[in-house]
Parts: C-alpha cells; structure tokens; sequence
C-alpha cells in the first residue's frame, strides 16, 4: 500500500542517499573530451569550482545544474538518473531523486535541498523540483543567470528573493515568476525552513 512512507507532517522520508550528481557531471565531462578548463570556459565558472561540484564537496545549485546541462548538451535528466523516451513521468512521493547542498567533507549545510520531479522523461521543456530552504547564515550569497524562465510558489514558510536590484518577501500561496537571465537568489527568511515549488522552463522542447 502507497503512502506509508509519509513521515507526520505529510513530507515524504527518502528511500535514497542524496544523489551526488558530482560524479556525473565528471564523467560527461570526459564523454565529451573535455576539461574542466573547457567546462570552466563554456559555463563561466571557475575550474576549481567545477571540481568542488565534480568532487562531491558542494552540491551545484539548479541554476548551475541547468547551465552545466546546456554546456555539457546533455538534459539535467542525465546527471539524476536513467531517463527513458516516454510520453510521461509519474514520480511517487518516495521516487523523488534528492540533491542537497552541503560541503560534504565538512558538513557546512549551504542552505537548500531540491528534489526532482520530473526526471524519468527525455526531451522535456520544464524541469520541476520541490526546494527545501533551510535557515542558515551564509557569508556569501552568490546571484544565478542562466537561459529559461522560472516559476517559485511558496508551499511553506517564508521565502527572501533578490531579483536584480529588486527584493522582496513571500509567503504561503504567493508566487513569482522571472527570466532567469535577471540575476536571482532566493533564501529562507527567518529561522523556520520554507519549502518551495520551483518550475524553471529551459526552452529545451521549443528547440526541437
């Protein structure tokens, strides 16, 4: 029977480890010839940066994913796990693929966990995850550009997002969405977590 995996507060308990897309990330890397130098030059970040992503020291944020995705030509599908050439996907609760961002040799939770729920279908044009924002003090907070358009509704908590010059708060039942070539970055805005549902458009089936 379905549902017994919900823990009291309705959230789904994880059947899996985070999924540490680092490793993935390398070995497309080499698929394609390339090196981090390469990556570094497509993508605008630095290489070291890309090798705390492909070492599983931090957990690249969906911004990154998405624009590590485009510079890779592969869909962010291939860095979460096998995708298959169906007309649809259907994620149960416990099926979710989970990436959390920490610093994982030290432990430092870098503020969020997203979970997949779309990644058993190729070619899809919306990438959406469930975004658990936690209430953590970070010394830098670093704003994301990428391609597409993106779509946030606060399931839970309270959510700060900084659009340009623009900030502002949300809470449950409030929405925002944006081109996600303005600079962004959302947190968690007191000290109880938020939950978000992050839709983020890549444009991938228009090309087609």
């Amino acid at each position: 029977m379905r549902g017994k995996i919900a823990s009291a507060e309705g959230r789904p308990k994880m059947t899996e480890k985070p999924v540490e897309v680092g490793k993935r990330i390398r070995e497309l890397r080499e698929e394609k010839g390339m090196g981090l130098q390469d990556l570094a030059a497509k993508t605008g970040y630095s290489s070291a940066l890309l090798s705390q992503f492909e070492n599983h020291l931090i957990s690249p944020p969906l911004g990154a994913l998405i624009k590590l995705a485009g510079a890779l030509e592969v869909e962010v599908s291939d860095f979460l796990g096998n995708a298959k050439d169906e007309p649809f996907t259907l994620i149960r609760h416990d099926e979710r693929k989970v990436v959390s961002r920490v610093a994982s040799r030290t432990g430092v939770n870098l503020g969020y966990t997203y979970e997949s729920l779309g990644f058993g279908m190729r070619e899809r044009g919306m990438e959406p995850f469930i975004v658990t924002l936690e209430p953590v003090a970070l010394k830098e907070k670093h704003l994301s550009t990428h391609e597409g358009e993106e779509f946030l509704f606060v399931l839970e908590g309270r959510m700060l997002v900084r659009l340009g010059d623009h900030t502002d708060t949300l809470e449950p039942g409030d929405s925002i969405y944006f081109r996600c070539t303005t600079p962004h970055h959302v947190t968690c805005e007191g000290k109880k977590s938020a939950r978000i549902l992050a839709v983020i458009l890549t444009g991938k089936q228009g090309e087609k």
